[in-house]
């Protein structure tokens, strides 16, 4: 018999099945010797009181075995020589696309500016130790996107528009631990997320798809109003559909749009630092523990959000035990952003810590930064927020003596608006120079983290401290431009055949969102591919 129970235990309770099995037992009458097996559905901590407990929905096999996969999978079928659609990005949106349109028999022919996830690391390396940064691959671009190697994290907020159970099953398809199906806020980890990339590339072209590195669109190929592919850098004309799914820092597709007239619209997004603590520090103050998370629970998460003047600060993309990464996509400018391994064993505990920036808020007087060298664009362009985004990241580059070297400060003397003599050691590995960071930042920004971090240090006591060092600037939160796009076809409203998809297009925010919107807009394309044969 299967039976299904919810359970509140302690850590150790929760450690492995032996022990679930006793405890089970214990508390639901049953003995010990039939219980064959006990799967975790879902699993939540509970850190709220002095005694933490572990939420989990079980599924408890007694005098039987489990007959079947814990992960649903999906079949791909051979799409040799069938109708091609091009996807323009191998982010999670471009490879969850081109797995949705083998599914329903259409050919993927993807096209990734970046290189392959493993060479890239040899460029990511370089950003380290020699400060240089390759603008086709980096943390931003190449295979898997901007979250195969800055967290892997699969939580999402978005619940409206997709199977998130679906997408989280296919990365266990291709490799993911089935634990990410449980956990309430799921995580790869950067160490194992690129042979889950792998193996979803390895399917594509196993499939009869194809995927090119280091091609970059040159331009759309337009014919009656209509898109039918795409010219690449290497002199290639590729013809079918096009799924823009370029992702969230793709500076040049943005403006060679906008040249071409292709309906886009400013979107906000939000901006700030990253805040490093070490992770035993925060294990202490979620946990309630001098003696922090113990045997048993893993590194302490944290979320923050409040209201400043009008506008949402607060923590983003938390990364327990990991580092933070320089995340810069182009030579003269600096941006910082953060991952974690698997086991999120690190030293440090990272996390954004961010102001929301409305589109119009970028034309108020403590919103301007006098950058020469980056053209100012017209008050009503679709691209001013982009403007802003990248004359801050050019200040901030400034501020590091032009190099990868990133400005921080303590965090109480951010508050306090005084420069910090020293520094914690960290581990932004580029290294860290000392920079008055309330000085130079907007001030629309640098007074709503202020308040921000009075507030969260009330909320939540010891976390505000000397001990934490904030790292400059984290711009990359979402993309500041929406391609506009139909709600209901997908497709861009003034050119058939366009797809925009996932960050890039500004229809999502992080792996699982993007995931689903790919295959949204594959399902969308198969429809007008099938249409118009």
């Amino acid at each position: 018999m299967v039976f299904e129970f919810q359970i509140r235990v302690q850590p150790h309770d929760a450690a492995n099945e032996q022990s679930l099995k006793r405890y089970i037992a214990r508390e639901k009458g049953m003995d010990e010797r039939t219980i064959k097996a006990v799967r975790v559905l879902r699993r939540s901590i509970d850190a709220r009181q002095r005694i933490i407990y572990m939420n989990l929905m079980v599924r408890v096999f007694v005098n039987e075995l489990p007959q079947m996969e814990e992960y649903v999978s999906r079949e791909y079928g051979n799409v040799e020589g069938a109708q091609p659609v091009i996807v323009v990005g191998a982010g999670p949106a471009g490879l969850f696309a081109a797995l949705k349109l083998i599914e329903n028999g259409l050919r993927p022919i993807v096209i990734e500016r970046g290189r392959d996830v493993r060479t890239r690391k040899v460029d990511l390396a370089s950003i380290s130790r020699t400060h240089t940064v390759n603008p086709e691959s980096n943390y931003c671009f190449g295979e898997g996107g901007a979250g195969a190697y800055s967290d892997g994290k699969l939580y999402t907020r978005s619940k409206k528009r997709g199977s998130i159970e679906g997408v989280l099953n296919i990365f266990c398809q291709h490799g993911a631990s089935p634990t990410i199906l449980a956990d309430a806020h799921p995580h790869i980890g950067t160490d194992k997320l690129p042979r889950v990339i792998e193996n979803i590339r390895n399917r594509i072209i196993g499939c009869g798809g194809e995927v090119h590195f280091e091609t970059r669109m040159e331009e759309l190929l337009i014919k009656d109003g209509k898109v039918c592919g795409v010219q690449t850098t290497k002199g290639e004309f590729l013809a079918g559909a096009v799924i823009l799914a370029t992702g969230h820092s793709a500076k040049d597709v943005y403006r060679r749009l906008h040249a071409s007239n292709v309906a886009l619209e400013a979107k906000g997004f939000a901006v700030g630092v990253r805040l490093e603590h070490p992770s035993a520090l925060i294990d202490q103050i979620q946990y309630h523990s001098p003696k922090g998370r113990g045997k048993y629970l893993p590194a302490a998460e944290y979320s923050f959000t409040t209201q400043v003047d009008g506008r949402g600060v607060y923590s983003f993309c938390m990364c327990p035990g990991g580092v933070v990464i320089p995340s810069a996509s182009a030579s003269q400018e600096l941006l910082v952003n953060g991952m974690s391994p698997s086991h999120r064993g690190g030293a440090w505990s990272n996390s954004g810590m961010v102001v929301q920036i409305n589109p119009e808020d970028v034309l108020l007087p403590d919103m301007q930064i006098d950058c020469e060298d980056i053209a100012a664009v017209p008050d009503d362009s679709p691209l001013r927020v982009m403007n802003f985004q990248e004359r801050l990241e050019r200040l901030c580059w400034i501020m590091g003596n032009r190099r990868q070297t990133a400005p921080a400060q303590r965090m109480t003397d951010f508050v306090r608006g005084k420069l910090s003599y020293d520094l914690p050691r960290s581990s932004y590995a580029p290294g860290l120079i000392s920079s008055p960071m309330h000085f130079w930042m907007p001030k629309f920004v640098s007074t709503r983290l202020q308040r921000g971090f009075e507030q969260f240090g009330r909320m939540s006591r010891g976390f505000l401290t000397s001990e934490a060092t904030m790292i400059g600037v984290e711009t990359r939160t979402s993309s500041p431009v929406r391609i506009v796009r139909d709600s209901e076809t997908l497709q861009h409203v003034g050119l058939e055949g366009l797809f925009p998809c996932g960050e890039g297009a500004g229809y999502a925010g992080g792996i699982v969102s993007a995931a689903v919107d790919g295959e949204r807009c594959a399902m969308s394309a198969c429809e007008y591919v099938k249409a118009v044969r």
